[in-house]
């Protein structure tokens, strides 16, 4: 089928710009930004994107593409740092200018092609220390805006272009739309990507790997459908373990195994090692620790359970492309944001080999194969839930009122969303608890207790997030249920922070 090639120079938006493209069904497939000549041919691409990246076309050690990448006579778009390698390629000229971040309003010149459509000015969304001062020979700008008057340029007889802003970031309006008249109507590219096809494609490929399979399921949607896969493609030979780390949401250990009993009809096995997890983690404050102590445990309870119930082979697990790219684990020159404990926190002593089927997926694209896979409702519109459960949202170390707090404040979050029919309109939510302190009044006394931060974002992939507007009455009604309900609770605070610059999780 036809493809987009992204060349990955390094931002930790490249796998959003593959995203955003599969959104209207054209395959999109991110490489190295140094990929040979001989390879990128192999991939006959419709098209290529440069990505954006933290270098500077002035630094000595700054990544640049080989140089027949831009004599491949296809058409070709730049992103931020991919714009201004454009620029400097073609004989313009880029200069060093203050760091601009943040939401500019984008004047469109030329609404032919790549703006087509879009209005006479948007907002885009701008993160970049260089721009280009001079444009090339043969290129015009097509938008500018009041800080970067050569935002987006175009050479329309060659099908380049550059743009100095972030379409795929939703903080950009109508970037969607920007990628798709690149994709659709200068690269001509076919919508032939569909999670049917997916689906088909790795059922055929799982099913030819020999020995046994080993699956984690948390009770997710990721390792839920990572099992469904496996399963339709070698039946008996996977085996299911749930294991009780200790650190899940309330009562979660009871709700998953009478899912998989009931709805799905598989090898499943439930391991209570809460004790164990707890044990490990206490005293530990890092939250990269934390993640690398529940991840190797993991690894620890699976590997126990596989000497006395194998012998397996291979061991399942529900990585997505942005568990990847946030662990720097991407094919370019990525900074890592957090170790993420499929990809980050595996022991060199690990004895079975890696099988991960939606690795190159992102969550909603793991939802639309739920619900082929005819995943019950309940599971398909549950909230995401970090691997290492909530030891990263616990600040500082896990303790046992702070395990509890965690428990009982989030399932009073998500019981008054639903009550108010928001639930299914937000990405996340939940409540994490720290060591900070405040006062308050309970009755007639003043008393010293923790404060409880709640979380909820929107979000189509986790890549970006933006906090949630919710209504003052509900906010009030979940502030009152926590503080008279869980013990220790005196402050409620609500976090406004969006993804970037914070991340969704605080650890």
């Amino acid at each position: 089928m036809d493809k987009i090639v992204v060349l990955d120079f390094g931002s930790q938006y490249s796998h959003l710009i593959c995203r955003r493209i599969r959104e209207f069904s054209v395959y999109a497939e991110l490489v190295p930004y140094d990929i040979s000549y001989e390879e990128l041919q192999k991939l006959n691409p419709a098209g290529i994107i440069f990505s954006g990246g933290p270098s500077s076309v002035h630094s000595s050690d700054a990544p640049i593409p080989e140089n027949r990448v831009f004599d491949m006579d296809l058409p070709l778009l730049g992103i931020c740092y991919g714009h201004q390698l454009i620029v400097n390629k073609y004989g313009g000229k880029v200069k060093r200018a203050n760091r601009e971040y943040g939401s500019s309003l984008l004047t469109v010149d030329s609404d032919k092609d790549l703006l087509n459509g879009v209005g006479e000015s948007v907002r885009a969304w701008m993160s970049h220390g260089d721009e280009a001062e001079q444009i090339p020979e043969g290129f015009k700008v097509i938008g500018h805006t009041e800080s970067a008057k050569a935002a987006a340029i175009a050479s329309e007889d060659k099908s380049i272009y550059g743009i100095q802003f972030h379409p795929e970031v939703v903080h950009t309006e109508q970037g969607t739309e920007i990628l798709k008249n690149f994709v659709l109507k200068v690269c001509g590219a076919k919508q032939e990507w569909t999670m049917e096809g997916f689906i088909d494609a790795a059922v055929e490929k799982i099913s030819k790997i020999d020995g046994n399979v080993l699956c984690g399921v948390s009770g997710g949607i990721d390792s839920t459908v990572v099992a469904l896969l496996i399963h339709k493609a070698i039946g008996d030979r996977l085996k299911c373990v749930f294991v009780n780390n200790g650190v899940l949401r309330l009562n979660e250990e009871k709700e998953v195994e009478g899912m998989f009993r009931d709805n799905f009809k598989v090898n499943f096995t439930s391991v209570d090692a809460a004790g164990i997890f707890l044990e490990k983690l206490k005293g530990v404050e890092d939250p990269e620790k934390k993640r690398r102590v529940v991840g190797e445990e993991f690894v620890r309870v699976f590997t126990e359970f596989a000497k006395g119930n194998g012998p397996f082979k291979w061991l399942a697990q529900g990585t997505l492309y942005p568990d990847v790219i946030e662990s720097g684990v991407s094919k370019g020159p990525a900074a890592v944001i957090k170790s993420h404990h499929n990809v980050g926190g595996l022991p060199d002593w690990l004895n079975l080999e890696i099988l991960e089927p939606l690795r190159e997926l992102y969550k909603d694209e793991v939802r639309k194969i739920a619900e082929i896979l005819e995943v019950p409702e309940k599971l398909f519109m549950r909230h995401p839930f970090p691997g290492p459960g909530l030891s990263v949202r616990i600040i500082g170390e896990v303790t046992p009122q702070k395990l509890g707090i965690c428990k009982v404040a989030s399932k009073i979050v998500e019981e008054e969303l639903m009550e108010a029919g928001w639930y299914e309109k937000v990405w996340q939510a939940y409540a994490a608890v720290g060591d900070d302190k405040a006062v308050g009044v309970v009755g007639d006394e003043r008393k010293y207790g923790n404060i409880v931060m709640i979380r909820v974002v929107d979000s189509i992939d986790a890549m970006t997030a933006d906090w949630t507007r919710l209504p003052h009455g509900l906010l009030e009604k979940m502030s009152n249920r926590i503080t008279n309900e869980v013990e220790g609770v005196t402050w409620v605070t609500y976090t406004i922070s969006s993804k970037p610059p914070a991340t969704i999780e605080p650890q």
